[in-house]
């Protein structure tokens, strides 16, 4: 399915039967492996068990929600990848699914295509991180990015600033991770999206800006600002 992922383990967590069904037998065509549960405890036992590369969470669980769900893996330092998947469309609650570390949200009604290009995307996207292990043998890896003082260590996924630590979501630190990398050059909202989150479109940029705001609030409060917007362009980050 994903180009570095052979056979991807999802896991499925709905407590609507006929939702799991449709979903595991579509991502079965697509050559992954499922497992399913109805509730938040499976989707912590499974998660555990199962071991998946990504997983279809949806928000209205019986016992636990999903975002609690979600931030009880990230507090265990379990950073599979999240697709939530709601009734629930408020931009609030995106922004809250996103906060904890998910990394995309689809609203019900659904299509099926839509719910499995966004798999696609997301197995790219985490593929192409395994591919930047730090052992890469052509000597030009940096693991360590440093631009001003902010430095970011690739190998230990920490962030300084001023030798202040600044504690990041993963995606947070994936996107601060490509823009250092990129420093002094202006990347559109599609470069960010295609090479932050995998997407082959530029029609999430509302979850750009929101992670980009989130930098801010953590980065700016140490010192001059870093990441700067180009009006109807993208973001560039470069030194005061």
């Amino acid at each position: 399915m994903a180009e570095g992922v052979p056979n991807p383990k999802v896991l499925v967590i709905d407590d609507e039967p006929n939702i799991r069904e449709l979903v595991q037998v579509a991502l079965n065509f697509h050559g992954c492996a499922v497992a399913t549960g109805a509730s938040g405890e499976e989707a912590l036992q499974l998660a555990h068990a199962f071991d998946p590369d990504l997983i279809v969470l949806d928000v209205l669980l019986p016992d636990i929600d999903g975002f609690e769900v979600c931030k009880r893996l990230r507090s265990v330092s379990n950073d599979v990848p999240v697709i939530f998947l709601t009734a629930r469309d408020a931009t609030a609650d995106t922004v809250t699914g996103l906060t904890l570390g998910g990394d995309d949200y689809i609203t019900k009604p659904f299509s099926v295509e839509a719910l499995v290009a966004r798999v696609r995307a997301v197995l790219r996207r985490t593929a192409r991180q395994r591919g930047m292990a730090p052992s890469d043998a052509d000597g030009d890896a940096q693991p360590t990015l440093r631009v001003a003082d902010l430095e970011l260590d690739e190998d230990h996924w920490t962030v300084t600033r001023g030798g202040v630590p600044v504690e990041l979501s993963p995606t947070e630190f994936r996107l601060l991770a490509y823009l250092m990398r990129n420093q002094g050059l202006m990347l559109t909202r599609k470069q960010l999206l295609d090479n932050v989150w995998g997407w082959e479109y530029a029609g999430q940029s509302q979850v750009l800006e929101t992670y980009v705001s989130y930098l801010r609030r953590k980065l700016d409060p140490l010192g001059p600002p870093l990441i700067h917007t180009q009006r109807g362009v993208g973001y560039s980050l470069r030194t005061p």
